[in-house]
């Protein structure tokens, strides 16, 4: 089943990839410029912002799903858009799960590289946009290794996307929520083929990462 030509299963690796591939770049976009701009400033409050976005990183996907759904539900602010039971609504659910656990990471990560860099970086007077691509150049590594673990959330993610996306065959199911339901229906072989090819997914994606931090290490040196 996992070397065959199944389109069920076919169908199903490319909802899921486009879902995860999509959510988790999405996700690093927006984390990484707000877990960058608390790390780089002082300003008042600020340990109540850090708080924040580390009590967000727990958000439970259950919740965020519902939210998620009665926002874009037909009653809901946004139901003109007609979202519901979409790969759409599932990147927008995984967007909202991610971006706080990207940017509080991303926030851990750079703080110690931003307060060693800033005395350099005041001595240089450089603009803002050049302080803040040196600090990414400097934590390109730090990185790479949240982009991992958004992609690993994105991937294994099961209960916001199930509530948003319905879990409908040929149009919204991915690997996950297909391996919970065909356990539950008995259908082992199913799930234990989509349990080896997200295995694999998520080998092939930590290798690729592990070459291009090689990669970097060498030109940098």
């Amino acid at each position: 089943m996992v070397i065959g030509q199944d389109p069920m299963l076919q169908n199903i690796v490319k909802t899921t990839l486009e879902m995860a591939f999509t959510s988790s770049i999405l996700a690093l976009l927006f984390g990484v410029l707000i877990g960058l701009v608390v790390a780089y400033n002082n300003f008042p409050g600020k340990k109540v912002v850090v708080v924040i976005l580390r009590t967000l990183m727990g958000l439970p996907p259950v919740v965020v799903g519902i939210v998620v759904f009665i926002l874009f539900s037909g009653t809901g602010p946004f139901g003109h858009l007609k979202l519901i039971y979409s790969v759409e609504l599932m990147i927008v659910a995984q967007v909202v799960l991610i971006t706080p656990i990207v940017a509080g990471m991303t926030e851990t990560s750079l703080t110690p590289i931003v307060d060693r860099m800033r005395p350099t970086v005041k001595g240089l007077g450089l603009s803002v946009p050049k302080k803040f691509f040196l600090v990414l150049n400097e934590g390109k590594y730090q990185l790479i290794a949240v982009y991992l673990f958004a992609f690993a959330r994105a991937i294994s993610e099961v209960g916001a996307i199930q509530i948003v996306g319905g879990n409908i065959l040929n149009k919204t199911r991915t690997m996950t929520t297909a391996i919970a339901l065909n356990y539950n229906t008995g259908d082992f072989a199913l799930a234990v083929a989509l349990g080896i090819i997200l295995l694999a997914i998520a080998l092939g994606v930590n290798l690729v990462a592990g070459l291009l931090q090689m990669g970097l290490k060498k030109r940098n040196d």
